[in-house]
């Protein structure tokens, strides 16, 4: 019988496929041993290909798509199992409407026979009993012997052969053993059904409430076993990757090309800015941090991900767009209060209703049809209205025209990646998220740095969410990233020695 709700797992089955694709296309490319066209010079060398069968591969991708699903329910707290929804006038919606009304039309037809015809009847009484003792639990032993005894399934038959069977009984206890297992969301839905007379559509609603709890049962599960799960998901999708690696041995190149970058990065940053010419040692662990911390400024589009991470790759652009968007929030916010001066410091509510403006104004920046240098015309031109506005409700003089054209002009030039005040508030919002790793084990949050109090509440929920990733991705691969940035720090060391 073609189930009403058909479902699959929301929230994570996409995501699941798709990074799944992503490796196997990975893995197909490296087998080849095909050049990159993003890899340079300074990439490693890979390792000698390995030809596998199709065998191989298909049963890989099986595995990647599997830990994908597993990450997905501990790195999303809000992952449930949803029902799949066609297209509406789709060509897969149609079929499925028309299989499903061909099946209840015969039915309804058997039923109709002189005498009743119960076969199919008795078809879908076995399945709706297998699907309430599957809700079960090991101590429900007596709702287990009730549901054995009245859907007895060969009394149903003996009874159907001499005319007996009481279809209008059996509807009645399948409801009220559904009231008794559903979830409270569902006790409505229950009693709609003792409303239904005809037993055809009644065992048609039968069907589709119990796919209903089938997703409610799944998603109390997931709920259940997120606090428990930690450990296990840690050693599944490390022991999965690692059987992926053995399979790829190169599987890890772009890894250690991004710890290995991060680790030039940092070194060169440090001795430019030391104040002496024998800067302090560069410790593994604040390398890594600064190479998750890269990842938010990383260019998607021409540069590989790192495969460590790639489950995670969506994730990490959302952060992105929503750290360049707090940037340009706390800056059009500090240029407003730096231009306008005291006047505005103080007064109530005004910080809320430009940030909110503000807010709106950039929503959408990061859509390809998005227009920044015109969404920051309009907001200074919006900003200085309300400001404006603002003064003359509490007795201060507006802005003069002066006044709105710098302010107005300022606000335009954070367009530039290089302005100066944006530079600012990029770097402390950085130093901010930096922080918040290296302060992550010891559970004591790092100080707001200064200027960024308007956008505190979103910048702290930003910090939380790439923490706990970066932190459950350090859990799951630390074993690898050990071995890379140790051969890191050795190919440093040679270096300088050769260098000395």
């Amino acid at each position: 019988m073609p189930n009403e709700a058909d479902h699959n797992e929301g929230g994570g089955d996409k995501k699941s496929e798709e990074s799944a694709q992503d490796t196997s296309e990975l893995s197909v490319r490296k087998r080849t041993n095909t050049p990159s066209p993003h890899r340079g010079t300074s990439a490693p060398q890979a390792s000698p290909p390995r030809f596998v069968s199709m065998e191989e591969l298909m049963e890989t991708a099986k595995g990647v798509t599997n830990m994908t699903l597993a990450h997905e329910i501990m790195v999303n707290q809000s992952f449930q199992v949803k029902p799949s929804e066609l297209p509406e006038g789709s060509l897969e919606r149609r079929v499925k409407d028309i299989v499903h009304q061909a099946f209840w039309d015969y039915l309804e037809a058997q039923l109709k026979e002189d005498p009743p015809q119960y076969s199919h009847v008795i078809q879908q009484l076995s399945e709706i009993k297998k699907t309430l003792l599957s809700f079960l639990l090991p101590n429900h032993s007596h709702l287990r012997a009730q549901i054995e005894e009245v859907l007895d399934l060969t009394l149903i038959q003996q009874q159907a052969e001499k005319g007996a069977l009481d279809v209008g009984a059996l509807s009645n206890f399948i409801i009220q053993m559904m009231g008794s297992l559903c979830a409270p969301c569902r006790d409505e839905d229950v009693s709609k059904l003792k409303e239904i007379t005809e037993f055809v559509p009644l065992l048609k609603a039968i069907f589709s409430l119990l796919d209903l709890m089938k997703l409610d049962m799944a998603n109390f599960a997931v709920s259940s076993i997120r606090p428990h799960l930690m450990q296990q998901s840690v050693e599944y999708e490390r022991n999965k990757f690692q059987e992926f690696l053995d399979r790829q041995p190169n599987a890890l190149d772009y890894t250690e090309k991004w710890l290995n970058d991060t680790l030039k990065n940092v070194k060169r940053e440090a001795s430019s800015t030391a104040a002496s010419p024998d800067p302090p040692a560069l410790q593994p662990a604040n390398v890594h941090n600064q190479a998750y911390l890269r990842l938010l400024k990383w260019e998607h589009l021409s540069e590989p991900f790192p495969e460590t991470m790639l489950m995670d790759q969506t994730r990490f652009q959302e952060m992105q767009q929503k750290t360049e968007q707090l940037v340009l929030l706390s800056t059009i916010l500090l240029i407003v209060y730096t231009t306008t001066g005291e006047a505005i410091s103080g007064l109530p509510g005004l910080m809320e209703t430009l940030k909110n403006t503000v807010q709106v104004m950039l929503a959408d920046m990061h859509i390809q049809s998005f227009s920044l240098q015109e969404t920051l015309v309009t907001t200074g031109e919006k900003l200085c209205m309300e400001l404006s506005q603002c003064l003359s409700q509490h007795g201060y003089p507006t802005l003069t025209t002066d006044q709105k054209n710098t302010l107005m002009g300022q606000i335009s030039a954070t367009i530039q990646p290089d302005n100066t005040v944006r530079q600012l508030m990029d770097s402390r919002v950085q130093h901010y998220l930096l922080a918040t790793l290296e302060s992550s084990q010891h559970k004591t949050p790092p100080p707001m740095p200064g200027g960024l109090a308007p956008i505190g509440k979103e910048l702290k929920e930003l910090a939380v969410r790439f923490s706990c990733l970066v932190n459950f991705n350090k859990l799951v691969f630390s074993p690898f990233y050990q071995k890379i940035l140790h051969k890191c720090f050795a190919s440093e060391v040679c270096a300088s020695t050769t260098e000395t």
